[in-house]
């Protein structure tokens, strides 16, 4: 396994072929970028979500082109205050084509999950995402052994045979 950089990465997010699948399972994250947008969030204030439009045109390149985009999240419930942000604004996602699922942890209990949230790029490259406990981004992993991909195939499979779409998912 190897850490690979922003940049790289972010050429994954927009080179792949066939498919890109994203399983996140944390209650909360801190990214750099999110955290002020949820402040806004938090106080009430209105954003205007430009900050998301860069990924939404991404994501609707890739659908025009025939690609599938999919992100499982896999949530507490009650929802997190993060979650709950994070469920008002992934209406733009979904506009553009990424098709988002939300499902309670409690109703996967029998699933085996990876130890950390991924990406998995055309069943050929796993990245794994490293976060530290406060969900700041640490480091993002790679790995193309077959046993990884098989894992992180089956398990986002078995999650997502259970999630409820965005649009019917009602936050608790």
């Amino acid at each position: 396994m190897a850490s690979i950089g922003e940049e790289e990465f972010e050429q994954l997010l927009r080179l792949f072929e066939r498919d890109s699948i994203h399983m996140e399972t944390r209650d909360a994250y801190g990214t750099a970028i999110e955290l002020p947008h949820m402040a806004m969030w938090a106080a009430g204030e209105h954003d205007d979500l430009e900050w998301l439009q860069d990924w939404c045109a991404t994501v609707r390149g890739h659908v025009s082109a025939g690609r599938e985009v999919r992100r499982a999240r896999v949530v507490s419930e009650p929802l997190s205050e993060y979650q709950r942000w994070s469920h008002s604004i992934a209406q733009p996602m979904v506009d553009a084509g990424e098709d988002i699922r939300w499902i309670p942890r409690r109703l996967i209990s029998s699933v085996a999950l990876p130890g950390n949230d991924y990406y998995l790029f055309d069943d050929r490259l796993v990245v794994f995402l490293i976060y530290a406990g406060n969900g700041l981004a640490m480091d993002r992993v790679t790995s193309t052994d077959p046993a990884d991909i098989r894992l992180c195939r089956s398990a986002f499979e078995a999650v997502w045979l259970h999630a409820i779409s965005h649009r019917d998912y009602d936050p608790v």
